[in-house]
């Protein structure tokens, strides 16, 4: 019995070593995908030798698309690709894409550097899931993105160099390659790999803010190098101007492409300065913590639909001028209201049913582009359905619509926040409830 003790004790030991190794298991050599590239290549030469515009689609999609990676498909259904465009694109930029052409062929010191970059990720997050990279073709929409366990690099903006010859495209595709792109592959990819070790991104401009602020961040702290983007220059130096702005927006539905995935024509001359608000707020949260590897890891693995945990994170590093909760208070305060319906009382119960029209009084002057009306709890059956729309009042403070009622029948319409103050403030949302005789 001891001798079987003896041997089982090695066994058990080298049996729980092995399960928590493949649990926590990474391959040796980072897996890089790039069979798409040679295969867009032998599309494009057919393509140039025919000026059949049928052969020329039928080439794109038996030599490219036809043969696409999973990753190729992922980063085509992201940014909605089309085989048309490919062909465009081909036709119009052929100076583009024989100057970009030569390093696509040649990846292995750029998979040396991605491979770095991996592993000084690694290094400085351990619980790492390992994700596949595929350098895939797009048509100008993206230099990388992360999709569930796959790391998408679009290579004909990622592997853009001084070489490349940008003439064709348009001004504002010009200007990305300013950068040098092919300098930045490590921190793209190491960004793009973040995101595939989020949780699902939840769709207000704070969350948003997060969610790329902090793969900023994070590629920053593990490759040790700059942010190339020009917000990550202005940033620092109008920090103030902008935080304030971005306090006033935080929570207006309609103001996430006024801070993100945005062009440079905005009030500050900069593009994704949202990616600056989440790097500071991460990096603060980052600089108060005493065990640094605990708060990477926090940042990571942020749940975004936990509002609750967010407004933790974010008011410990008293980054804004207030707490979510106050600031989101002093946001509802200055909500437009509904302060009035000519007609009737709202939750009337003996609405006259020959009204032939209602006027909504508001609380300061509106925005005479917008409008919105939605169904009440009861539903479609119940709503309260516009006849004519007579509109707004010259002040802007009164909306008018004819209507049509029955006898002895409940009504209901939700005013919605697509109505607007002259200053872009969404209404809040009002419920038009009554009853006629």
């Amino acid at each position: 019995m001891k001798n079987t003790l003896l041997i089982l004790f090695p066994l058990l030991l080298f049996t729980a070593c092995q399960l928590n190794k493949e649990k926590n298991s990474h391959p040796e050599r980072q897996i890089i995908i790039s069979d798409d590239l040679s295969n867009f290549w032998k599309a494009y030469d057919a393509i140039w030798d025919t000026n059949d515009t049928l052969k020329q689609m039928e080439y794109l999609q038996a030599l490219f698309i036809d043969k696409a990676s999973v990753g190729q498909k992922r980063m085509m259904e992201a940014r909605r690709y089309t085989a048309e465009e490919y062909v465009a694109s081909i036709q119009n930029h052929p100076k583009f894409w024989n100057s970009l052409r030569k390093n696509t062929e040649n990846l292995d010191p750029f998979n040396e550097e991605i491979r770095k970059g991996y592993d000084k990720l690694l290094r400085i997050y351990p619980s790492l899931n390992p994700s596949k990279i595929y350098y895939t073709i797009g048509a100008h929409r993206s230099p990388g993105t992360g999709v569930d366990s796959l790391v998408l690099l679009g290579t004909e903006f990622a592997l853009g160099d001084s070489t490349t010859i940008t003439s064709e495209l348009p001004e504002h595709l010009q200007k990305y390659y300013q950068i040098n792109p092919i300098n930045h592959l490590q921190f793209l990819t190491v960004h793009e790999y973040i995101h595939t070790q989020q949780k699902p991104m939840v769709h207000n401009l704070l969350s948003l803010t997060l969610y790329e602020g902090i793969a900023e961040f994070t590629a920053i702290i593990a490759t040790g190098r700059k942010s190339p983007w020009k917000a990550f220059t202005y940033g620092p130096e109008h920090e103030e101007k902008i935080k304030k702005r971005f306090e006033q927006d935080m929570f207006v539905p309609n103001r996430i492409y006024n801070w993100l995935w945005n062009s440079p024509e905005n009030e500050f001359q900069t593009s994704d300065l949202g990616y600056y608000i989440g790097y500071r707020i991460a990096s603060l949260y980052y600089d108060n913590a005493a065990n640094k590897n605990e708060a990477i890891k926090s940042l990571i693995e942020l749940d975004f639909s936990d509002e609750s945990k967010v407004a933790k994170l974010v008011n410990s590093t008293h980054f804004f001028s207030n707490t979510l909760a106050k600031m989101n208070e002093e946001f509802e305060s200055r909500r437009p209201k509904i302060v009035g319906i000519d007609g009737f009382s709202n939750h009337s119960e003996n609405v006259n049913p020959e009204l032939k029209k209602l006027t909504l009084h508001f609380s300061e002057p509106m925005n005479k582009e917008t409008r919105g009306f939605d169904f009440g709890p009861l539903g479609e059956e119940n709503v309260l359905r516009l006849q004519k729309v007579i509109g707004f009042s010259q002040d802007g403070k009164s909306f008018s619509f004819e209507i049509k009622l029955d006898k002895n029948r409940q009504y209901q319409s939700m005013v919605t926040n697509r109505f607007l103050s002259e200053s872009g403030i969404p209404l809040k949302p009002y419920l038009i409830d009554f009853k006629t005789k």
